[in-house]
């Protein structure tokens, strides 16, 4: 890379060098790469083309998952959501084994018992992870949806974050078509309780069950507040909260 030394100060593409400016001054390069329209063409990059076919699909499908979920992934925090979706929704677009390479789907992979046992577990917010949040069992009816916990001693059986006073469990269900980005959230009242060691049932389950095509998933949420003057507040911006994905069906 040369630096350019110089009264005209250059920045863009001309003759095939770029002009820019950076930290140490007005720098140059050449243009390098392949041509798009050689990637786009050449039989040689036949598998370039196609890994950028499903690559984009992949994006695609993530974002429609993550619009699926916007009122509970609201208040939950975390950078590397993206990313990890990301991978995720690859492997299970490999489990379509229907479709020629290029034209993998992720709709057909999680139709699969192994495309749905790859995001059974997932957690949105790796920082807070249930089985490190939630130190309690729980029960799910796939029926209504409702996730139950017997019993729960909120001071002894949730790992909570330093200040927080409060814990909300709430329980949702979504139904996705990723083929035709179809989508229908259903999700439950919030059961908000002190942390305290004061022991209590928890039942949640929301209204209806999601109508549509596609898969139904359960995800189970956990919110942490503290309360100042009577109001509750969420810490950090949710960077504690944990979203789940509980089953599919």
């Amino acid at each position: 890379m040369a630096k350019l030394k110089s009264l005209i100060k250059i920045e863009g593409t001309l003759d095939g060098m770029t002009f820019y400016k950076g930290k140490d001054g007005y720098l140059v390069r050449t243009k390098g790469g392949v041509s798009k329209n050689r990637i786009d063409n050449d039989p040689a990059f036949i598998r370039t083309r196609e890994n950028g076919t499903e690559f984009g699909h992949i994006a695609k499908s993530g974002k429609v998952f993550r619009q699926a979920l916007t009122p509970l992934l609201a208040d939950v925090k975390d950078s590397t959501l993206t990313a990890r979706m990301v991978k995720i929704l690859s492997q299970i677009k490999n489990t379509d084994s229907t479709s020629v390479r290029g034209s993998r789907q992720v709709g057909i992979g999680i139709a699969t018992p192994e495309g749905q046992a790859i995001l059974k577990g997932f957690d949105f917010n790796s920082n807070a992870k249930l089985n490190s949040v939630l130190l309690a069992d729980y029960q799910l009816n796939t029926t209504t949806g409702g996730i139950s916990i017997a019993n729960l001693n909120p001071l002894k059986q949730l790992n909570a974050p330093s200040g927080a006073t409060h814990v909300s469990v709430m329980s949702a269900a979504l139904r996705i078509d990723f083929t035709t980005s179809e989508k229908d959230l259903q999700v439950s009242p919030e059961v908000n309780i002190p942390l305290n060691g004061t022991s209590v049932d928890i039942n949640t389950a929301p209204d209806n069950i999601p109508e549509g095509s596609g898969q139904i998933m359960f995800v189970l949420k956990i919110s942490f507040f503290q309360e100042i003057n009577g109001i509750q507040y969420t810490l950090n911006n949710g960077a504690f909260n944990t979203l789940h994905i509980i089953d599919m069906v």
